[in-house]
């Protein structure tokens, strides 16, 4: 079974080190919410990102907390008018046989407003 364990984080300013350490707090965060994740149980993981951050790949975050048997994608968001700006959005897709309602999704600084109804944040 694979359930999706979905996360966001904004960031201040399209820095490199910005987009990393923020990507690498948010991953850090859901393995936290989720103690029986496991890397290597990670049949992908798909991060976006708004087309106002270009400045790093948000995998290689992933790549830096030593996720490296993972796919990893990267995309960037629609530019829907309005939408929240410097946010980067991360989909696990968990290889597990938890239910769905055990799941935990973070949502973290100004994107924890995004999906209240999913996130313990």
């Amino acid at each position: 079974m694979v359930r999706g364990i979905r996360g966001a984080i904004t960031v201040e300013n399209d820095q490199p080190e910005a987009i990393l350490a923020a990507t690498r707090r948010l991953l850090q965060a859901i393995a936290q919410a989720n103690p029986a994740f496991q890397p290597a149980d990670a049949a992908s993981i798909f991060f976006t990102v708004t087309p106002d951050l270009s400045s790093a790949f948000p995998a290689e975050a992933a790549r830096q907390l030593g996720w490296g048997e993972t796919p990893l994608m990267c995309a960037q968001e629609i530019p829907v008018p309005g939408a929240l700006p410097r946010c980067i959005r991360v989909l696990i897709h968990w290889n597990c046989n938890l239910p769905s309602s055990a799941i935990r999704h973070v949502y973290l600084g100004e994107a924890a407003g995004l999906r209240p109804d999913l996130s313990d944040s």
